[in-house]
């Protein structure tokens, strides 16, 4: 392994001596030049690692060299080092993207410190990180086999999120492994979980809030006194989340933070229409006939979101002005951008939002999406990517400048699928990959939570001997016919209408405006 070169500019290098004695000491190796101009023509015919640049000299200035020094290298780090502590040059060197900023008179220790901080950070963050996580690892594999809460199941699945976020940005491919086992055994044991106590959530009252119950427990006591802007994002993992959490921080601040569950199946035209009916699927259906489709029926699933919504707001009470608005496509998110300051006046304005569910279908059939967003760690980017420059963000910014209280969450998450499980049924068999609902279903008892009397987890009969199956872990259903075309075409895809992790937990955020 090479010695990390540093280049020393300083029309006093003379006196810093005892500090490259030092650093060569360390097995560091010091170049030195006296003036800018010198330094510049120096790093014209030989690489260095860093520069550590004084501010005060004569000729070109230490500010005036920094920004040469960018021009020909943007990505090689430089330490300005300077006697004066005026603010404006402060400000200079940093809006040049300085590495780091030391007033004289400087110590060895300090040039070590900021060396490391500088060259060293990735490695020192990967084997802290690293570490960290191994000593992680034995207490997450301890609370698998303890966890038996709703409530404990949500704070362990955020903390796999976390890890997983903290290990991919380090070089260990190893300790990715080793967590991506972990979410593995998780989901395992999370569907016998899910399996033992999903139908009694219904009626328990320290069951976990649900579709169905979202808006009456948390976006209804968030509304009183405070006009809102309720975004709901479908398909929303909780991972995509945190990935674009940070963009919001100059425009509002997060004051509360909650997961949800998804009902079963995690499927928009299930877990959106519950959101906003407060109504299980079973009692949709029977209440407004009209405005519920089954799996097997012609026409949008989903074409009543605003009647719902309407409907539930009378029976909480609220009378108020409010509006309802569904954005598929970029030309609808830029019109409703434009008109957004029309909306200024309601107590409640809901949006949602489709692109992340376009997208995790889109990659299912688009070889170009698959290739952008090839794993996790792709889709999470590929969703900061949309949301940085989207019409949502536009809206968002908006809604701050107007001191709209913003309220962010989903319908249902999405798993990337892995494994196919053999499923027989008949034609008027439901056509999800995730889920499915039919007569005289065969499938494979240990890849499915089976409700075999659909009522009992509040979920419409579409015949008398109908039954609901849904996937476990990262599985999903094909046919015998044409098997192999079939896997070949969905594995590795992102789908939902099962029991997952992914699926099921879900994140509620209300942030207030900066």
């Amino acid at each position: 392994m090479s010695k990390i070169q540093i280049l020393w500019v300083d029309d006093e290098i003379d006196l810093l001596k005892p500090h490259i004695l030092f650093l060569e000491s360390k097995d560091y190796v010091v170049h030195s030049c006296k003036s800018g101009q010198e330094a510049l023509e120096y790093l014209e015919e030989r690489p260095v690692d860093i520069v550590f640049l004084d501010e005060n000299m004569p000729g070109i200035s230490g500010l005036e060299t920094l920004s040469e020094i960018k021009m020909g290298n943007a990505s090689l780090p430089v330490i300005m080092i300077t006697k004066s502590e005026e603010e404006f040059i402060m400000e200079e060197a940093i809006g040049s993207k300085i590495a780091d900023y030391l007033i004289k008179p400087v110590n060895p220790n300090q040039i070590l410190l900021s060396l490391k901080k500088n060259l060293d950070h990735s490695r020192l963050i990967s084997e802290k990180t690293t570490s960290n996580y191994q000593q992680e690892f034995r207490k997450i594999a301890m609370d698998l086999s303890m966890v038996n809460t709703h409530g404990e199941w949500a704070e362990l699945y955020k903390k796999l999120i976390y890890w997983e976020l903290q290990l991919e940005q380090i070089e260990d491919s190893g300790m990715f492994g080793i967590l991506e086992s972990q979410k593995v055994e998780a989901n395992q044991q999370f569907g016998k979980f899910v399996d033992r106590h999903y139908e009694d959530w219904f009626t328990d009252a320290d069951g976990p809030v649900m579709s169905h119950t979202l808006f009456k427990k948390w976006i209804a006591p968030e509304m009183e006194g405070a006009n809102t802007l309720l975004i709901v994002v479908d398909n929303l993992r909780y991972d995509q989340w945190y990935a674009f959490e940070d963009i919001l921080s100059p425009f509002y601040k997060k004051t509360k933070e909650h997961s949800y569950y998804s009902l079963l199946p995690t499927a928009t035209q299930y877990a959106r229409n519950a959101l906003f009916s407060g109504l299980t699927p079973l009692d949709m259906e029977k209440k407004y006939p009209k405005w519920w489709k089954n799996d097997t029926e012609e026409g949008g699933k989903n074409l009543f979101e605003a009647e719902f919504l309407g409907e539930q707001l009378k029976r909480l009470g609220k009378d108020m002005k409010w509006d309802y608005h569904k954005i598929s496509s970029l030309k609808q998110g830029k019109q409703l951008s434009q008109n957004f300051r029309a909306h200024k006046d309601n107590d409640l304005t809901a949006i949602v939002y489709n692109f992340v569910d376009m997208l995790s279908h889109a990659r299912t059939e688009m070889e170009v999406i698959k290739e952008l967003a090839s794993n996790d760690k792709a889709y999470r980017s590929l969703t900061k990517s949309w949301f940085r420059n989207s019409p949502l963000l536009e809206i968002i910014q908006q809604a701050q400048q107007m001191g709209m209280k913003l309220i962010i969450t989903t319908d249902h998450g999405t798993i990337n699928v892995k494994s196919p499980s053999k499923v027989i049924g008949d034609r008027e068999t439901s056509l999800n990959l995730r889920y499915k609902t039919g007569r005289s279903l065969t499938y494979d008892d240990a890849d499915v939570l089976a409700a075999k009397d659909p009522k009992r987890i509040h979920l419409p009969n579409i015949n008398v001997s109908s039954s609901y199956i849904f996937a476990k872990n990262d599985l999903f259903f094909a046919y015998p016919n044409n098997y192999n075309h079939y896997v070949s075409y969905y594995r590795n895809t992102y789908q939902h209408g099962g029991v997952s992790l992914e699926e099921m937990i879900i994140p509620f955020v209300v942030l207030e405006p900066k």
